[in-house]
């Protein structure tokens, strides 16, 4: 298949597979599947989304505004705005299974290497083209749902964590037909010709983007 034919479905696979993590990437989801990760270390990962969830929904909103009304990336970028909305209200219950407290939320200071991430797609929100904004974090959620997926099932069977407690990141693990069609619209705005040839950037946004994902993970396995 040539790039002249590439359509911005073979352009999103082929993203996501290249910037697909290594197995040794990430060191906090072998802990909680082997049951190794303390309490405390599993509250910290609710307690840095707090912040992640707060910020990067203000930068889907501010994505959306940019790529103009009633576009195909307004249309993506809103979603996912309205998807980060969600996952706030599913949040408080890990929460409460975590033994947080407002007081202790709170009062929490957020850690440089898990905030790297958020900042990033802040900056992708100011400078980045959104339909390369779009191919980067589509790339990237691939990643991010296998290890919700992963964590919800060992939440289940080494902790004895309810459904309930572990909704924020089954929201994230299971399909979501919509967005992802939404995500192939958006990017094949990138090119005139609707094949997407217009997002080389999106690949370099993408990897940047699976770094500070790395660095969020073992920065809280530390």
């Amino acid at each position: 298949m040539t790039r002249q034919t590439r359509t911005a479905k073979d352009i999103i696979a082929a993203t996501t597979a290249e910037l697909a993590p290594a197995a040794d990437d990430n060191r906090f989801v072998p802990l909680v599947e082997a049951g190794a990760a303390p309490l405390s270390m599993l509250a910290g990962l609710a307690l840095e989304q707090r912040h992640i969830i707060a910020s990067d929904r203000r930068a889907f909103t501010f994505l959306a505004e940019r790529s103009g009304p009633g576009t195909a990336c307004a249309r993506f970028f809103g979603t996912l705005a309205d998807g980060e909305t969600l996952a706030l209200e599913r949040l408080g219950a890990y929460e409460d299974a975590c033994g947080l407290t407002p007081p202790a939320i709170g009062a929490y200071l957020p850690q440089a290497g898990c905030q790297a991430y958020p900042a990033y797609v802040a900056w992708l929100a100011l400078n980045g083209e959104p339909p390369s904004v779009a191919l980067a974090l589509t790339a990237n959620f691939a990643a991010w749902g296998g290890y919700c997926a992963r964590i919800a099932d060992a939440l289940r069977t080494r902790y004895g964590f309810t459904d309930e407690a572990c909704g924020f990141f089954d929201f994230f693990a299971a399909p979501a037909p919509e967005p992802a069609r939404q995500a192939i619209a958006a990017v094949a705005t990138g090119s005139d010709d609707e094949h997407g040839e217009g997002v080389a950037d999106g690949a370099h946004y993408g990897r940047l983007l699976q770094t500070y994902e790395s660095m969020f993970w073992n920065t809280l396995a530390h």
